[in-house]
Parts: structure tokens; sequence; C-alpha cells
């Protein structure tokens, strides 16, 4: 079998990294380059990726024009680290970004560049958000995901990544995401009943954190009605609205932005992951101007903005966002995805499946997490790479590259198909 075929490549890995290591043990076998969707091992085996770097590689694997700003600007001698200071690429990534995607769609925010990792931004909002307010707690929501650092963790469900701490979650109070009670109970209504209850020992929050579309939480979308309650109750109470755009931004769900089909106005959003263009570490906060309350220097950092990754930054925009094309795109695959999806979930009814999620993020619900992993290890030796998620990591999460080509996306397509037919 491939596994077994690949295990002497792997030894050094055991041997020699951490046992925290994930991604090595679900696809075992050494990777050497990438192109697009597709990943290729050392033994010259192409697989069809459907992970994309957890949703790091929106526009695929080294896309040739963002490698050739990024080596035209080390060639020119252009500054790599520059802890915070002014560089050319941070101007010219805030200009464009400000003129290409903010600006077109009535939103002005300044930029926070908190530092690598899409867990700094959410540390840097939960910090501010606190600051400006006064207040201590932060409300999040069932199967909610934001990052393992201890302020990320505790506006994270999972038990799984909460136990390890080794302290307890603190000035968190999680409340029903959409969808929690079934489809016909809206829990905005009872998160709107215990803030106006003085008595229900849910002090008012200093913020609401919130993904769109819940990721690592098991692909759960939260619908446009939903969402505007929400932001209604947060102008209600004066409690900041924070969305997490760190996996489903970037134009995974169509719009730049995952919240622009529900015309929300965020105080804060985190975004990082695919902002890059090329799965350089960079992360962002845009806060509302009026929230800008940091003295200088007080949230800080090493690396607040690496300039390489800003410079195809810069170029993912230019070259994706200044028409609707890639929107479009995006349309037209996730409707072949969710067609594929669903057809196969109905010719499976005796394993119940179901699918959910919007744009090119979507997930097939097994409802067990062995199936679910019997059928990604089969994707697997079929040569797809493709991640589980979820409470127990029931669902085959799909996240190709929104750039895939046509046959690519089939022969992925196929790849599952034949993986859960032989598993169901």
């Amino acid at each position: 079998m491939l596994i077994q075929n690949h295990l002497n490549s792997l030894v050094v890995f055991e041997n020699l990294e951490s046992n925290v290591r994930s991604y090595s043990r679900s696809f075992p076998v050494v990777f050497r380059k990438a192109a697009g969707a597709i990943l290729e091992d050392e033994e010259g085996r192409e697989f069809v990726d459907f992970l994309s770097g957890a949703g790091t590689l929106n526009y695929g694997h080294n896309d040739p024009d963002f490698l050739n700003d990024a080596i035209k600007y080390l060639k020119s001698g252009g500054i790599v680290h520059g802890l915070d200071m002014a560089t050319s690429a941070k101007r010219e990534f805030m200009e464009c970004f400000d003129d290409i995607i903010l600006r077109p769609r009535g939103l002005a925010y300044r930029f926070q560049f908190p530092g690598p990792t899409g867990a700094n931004a959410v540390e840097a909002a939960l910090k501010l958000a606190r600051k400006v307010t006064g207040r201590n707690s932060i409300i999040s929501f069932t199967n909610g995901f934001h990052g393992v650092s201890l302020g990320a963790l505790s506006v994270t469900g999972n038990r799984y990544y909460r136990d390890v701490s080794g302290l307890p979650p603190a000035g968190v109070v999680f409340m029903p995401y959409d969808g929690y009670w079934g489809t016909d109970n809206d829990t905005s209504g009872y998160l709107d009943r215990v803030l106006a209850d003085a008595s229900s020992g849910v002090d008012l929050p200093a913020a609401v954190i919130l993904e769109t579309v819940q990721g690592e939480g098991g692909i759960r979308p939260a619908s446009r009605g939903w969402l505007e309650s929400i932001e209604q109750l947060c102008r209600k109470y004066g409690i900041l609205l924070i969305i997490d755009d760190i996996q489903a931004g970037c134009g995974r769900t169509g719009g730049f932005f995952s919240f622009e089909f529900a015309e929300l106005r965020p105080d804060m959003v985190l975004l990082s992951k695919s902002l890059s263009g090329c799965g350089l570490p960079l992360s962002l906060l845009l806060l509302k101007p009026e929230l800008d309350a940091w003295r200088p220097g007080e949230h800080n950092g090493t690396f607040r903005g690496n300039n390489l990754a800003l410079v195809m930054a810069t170029a993912a925009l230019r070259k994706h966002w200044i028409n609707e094309k890639l929107s479009n795109d995006v349309t037209e695959r996730a409707r072949i995805l969710s067609d594929r999806l669903r057809d196969l979930a109905q010719s499976t009814e005796d394993h119940n499946f179901s699918v959910r999620g919007r744009g090119m993020m979507l997930g097939l619900d097994c409802h067990a997490g062995k199936l679910a992993e019997k059928i990604a290890r089969s994707a697997f030796e079929g040569g797809l790479v493709v991640e589980r998620c979820g409470a127990e990591d029931e669902v085959i999460k799909l996240l190709p590259p929104l750039t895939i080509d046509k046959q690519a996306l089939q022969r992925g397509l196929d790849i599952l198909d034949a993986s859960v037919r032989s598993n169901a």
C-alpha cells in the first residue's frame, strides 16, 4: 500500500519531530513540490489538493505571477524584515487593499499588523475590545474555532484543544450558534434575552466574536438573518462585533469577505491564511478608526508585517480582485462541488450523508468520525488530499483552491466519490 511504501521516508520526522505534528500523520508521504491544485511527493506521485493549506492557498500553490513579483523584490534589495517600520512594500499593500477591497465596499478601517498568524490577530482583537469598552467578557459560539494560543483558545469551543492548556480559559461566555438547536430555533433570540436580563448571570461583554462559516467546527454556515440579528444586538447593547474571516475570507465564499452577503459592518475583521496569496505568514486586524485606542508599542511583536508576504499579497489583489472574475469563478465551481456532493449524499442514503457550507467551503457530514476517517484515508490512497473537521472529525472538509481548473476539480471529486462509495 502507498502508506506502507513511504514509511522509510518518514523515519526522520518520526524520530526528530515532536508528537504534536498532525498533518504528516494524515498524509504520510514526503511532499517535494506543488503547482496550482496539484501536490507531488518524492516518488513523483501526484495528489489533487482539496486542503489548500487549511485555507491558506486560495489561489493555489506557487502562483508564477506572485513568485515573479517576490523574486523581483528580493533581487532589488527590498526590505524583508523591518519590525513595524514604514516600508514601500507595506505602503503599497495598504493603498491597494484600501482602493481595491475596502472603498468599493464602503468600508473604512485602520490596519494593524499584529504578528504572523491568525491567532495573533485574534489575541490583538480581544485585547483591544476589552481596552476600548472597559469590559472583561467576550461572547463566542458553540463549535467556534479561533486558535490555540491562550487568548484565542478561550474563545474556541472544542474541548480537545481547551483541555491541554493547563489553565481554565476565563472571560468568555459561549452561546448557541445558528442552527445549534435546529433550523426552527433562532438562537439570536436567546442571546437577546440573556443580555437584557440583569439576572441572567451573563454580563454585557466587550465583544462578540464569530465566524460566518465555521471551519474547524464542521463547516457550519450562519444564515443572513441570524448574522443580521447578531449585528443588531451588538449595536443595541453597545457590544463590538469581531468577524473572524481567517479561513472563510479572501474569496473562499465568493466575495472577498465572507460577511458581504449579509451586508455587515463589523467593528473588527481578522484576516490571515490566504491574505499573503502564496502561503507566507501574514495576518491583519482591520479596526474602525474610532476604536484605535492603542498607545505606541502597547501591543507589539518582532514579526509585524512580513514585507515579502505583503509583496505577494499586493500581487494577489491586483491579479484577482480588480474585477469580478474570481468571484464569478468561485460561484461556478461552488455549484459543481455542491451538485456533485449532493448527488453523492443522495445516492448513499443508508449512511445519511449530508452537505453544507457556502461557496467553495463545503463539508460532507458523515455523522461518524470513524467513517469519515476511512473515507479520507481511502481518498488519499487514491490521490486526493482532504481534511476532516467537526467536534468528532466527522465532516469531510473540501477547500480546493479557488483557481482550480475544472479538470482537476472533477478528478478530485471522482476520487472522493469512489472513496465514499467503497466505504459506505
